[in-house]
């Protein structure tokens, strides 16, 4: 059987950019999205761009079902999904990111949505994928978190604790799918420069301004991350994680903070 890499969110920013990564060497491409249109168009670019197989599939979230007739497809066309990347999550703020879910009024169904997406929805993904893997006695399941696990954020409760609750699942599954070859480790990557960030414009909330390294992630560096995880060059590391924030969680505060105070000094 030909190895695959199964990308969850792969038809755009650091989904599409991880499967690329994994691509140019050589693993064929199974890219997942709620659109299946999206997600055959995207499997298709990738695919032809460096000369393997891809294969897209529209998948939601509470549909265990759909999740198994996908691996059972991917069986039939003769590959072996060797590394699960699971890229795609609820980002938990509801219709406005600069609002988010406030405490008071989110709907307990919204808030349990959430953790339906970033928790169970991914265990339904895991499990088909290390049944195969355990035959194989080999696989590498990556999550890609948040530093938000450590560092919350306003009116984001739901999302916050769902990143933390992979982390715990991720060392979890390190132990139980160990012994069968399988590896499971963390990404957490801060603030991306995604179309939506770039979109806020002067309302960007964190941007190289706050990090110690003056920069946050592009694509590229998540997905580097991710790759290291997803390949032997960490065949020994399991239940680990690997932050990828321009250096956000390292400091007590962001040295802008001097900036502004000296500005309000210098007003009084």
């Amino acid at each position: 059987m030909k190895k695959a890499v199964f990308v969850t969110g792969g038809t755009v920013g650091t989904g599409l950019v991880t499967a690329e990564k994994f691509a140019a060497a050589g693993y064929n491409v199974v890219i997942t999205s709620r659109e299946a249109a999206r997600a055959e168009a995207a499997a298709a670019q990738v695919a032809e761009k460096y000369g393997v197989t891809g294969y897209g599939y529209g998948l939601d979230i509470r549909d265990e079902e759909r999740v198994k007739e996908i691996f059972a497809d991917i069986d039939a066309k003769g590959l072996f999904v060797e590394t699960v990347v699971l890229n795609s999550a609820d980002l938990g703020f509801g219709t406005d990111p600069a609002k988010g879910q406030n405490f008071f009024e989110v709907s307990v169904e919204e808030f349990q949505r959430v953790f339906e997406t970033n928790l169970v929805w991914n265990f339904m993904i895991v499990r088909q994928a290390a049944l195969r893997m355990k035959e194989q006695h080999k696989g590498a399941i990556v999550f890609i978190g948040s530093n938000t696990a450590y560092r919350a954020i306003p009116n984001r409760a739901a999302y916050c604790a769902s990143k933390g609750g992979i982390l715990s699942m991720s060392k979890a599954f390190a132990i139980d799918l160990g012994p069968f070859g399988i590896r499971c480790n963390v990404v957490l990557p801060g603030t991306i420069k995604t179309a939506r960030w770039v979109k806020m414009g002067s309302k960007q909330i964190v941007n190289g301004d706050l990090t110690p390294i003056g920069d946050i992630s592009d694509f590229e560096d998540i997905a580097n991350a991710a790759f290291y995880f997803g390949t032997d060059l960490s065949k020994n590391v399991t239940g680990a994680e690997l932050v990828v924030d321009g250096g956000m969680m390292s400091q007590l505060y962001p040295q802008e903070l001097n900036t502004l105070k000296a500005e309000k000094l210098a007003q009084q």
